[in-house]
């Protein structure tokens, strides 16, 4: 008599824990990769929104040169645009949504000079977990990034940084 074998034997069940767990972390940090790499991109391109609402916002209040990041938005709605909401971007990105920022990252502009002249930074809100480098850009329009991940809000610091390509 040969009795029949049902299910799978303890070595065949450690042996396919095995392979899931050598795919797992082969596969883990290229995700995690792949996040940051999102996040920096979501960065930039939140920076580069606000370059084109800060130049929208001084040719249409001229007299009051940039405007701050609460300025640029507008909570109302519908949104009546004026000198303090001028309803260029979102209002949740205007108030850094709420201090939580987007996509792992934090969103300030530093007024200089009267207003003349502007900085706009995007920092990681946890540095080298959801972000690496931080960004910044001022009435250029031009995004520069700093490696080393640092938030400098000073326009001439910012102004020395290397553009990103």
């Amino acid at each position: 008599m040969h009795k029949q074998q049902r299910g799978f034997s303890l070595i065949e069940l450690l042996i396919v824990v095995a392979i899931i767990l050598i795919i797992a972390a082969i596969a883990i940090p290229n995700l995690l990769r792949a996040r940051l790499a999102a996040n920096e991109s979501s960065g930039v391109s939140q920076l580069r929104t606000l370059n084109t609402a800060e130049m929208s916002y001084n040719n249409a209040y001229s007299a009051v040169g940039y405007g701050s990041l609460n300025h640029l938005g507008g909570a109302a709605s519908p949104c009546l645009p004026s000198s303090a909401t001028a309803c260029l971007i979102d209002n949740s990105f205007a108030t850094n949504y709420n201090g939580q920022g987007k996509s792992g990252y934090s969103f300030a502009i530093t007024l200089i000079n009267n207003n003349s002249y502007f900085t706009a930074t995007a920092a990681p809100l946890v540095p080298n977990a959801s972000g690496v480098n931080s960004f910044c850009s001022n009435e250029d329009a031009v995004v520069r990034k700093d490696s080393s991940g640092a938030v400098d809000s000073v326009h001439d610091t910012c102004a020395g940084m290397p553009a990103i390509q």
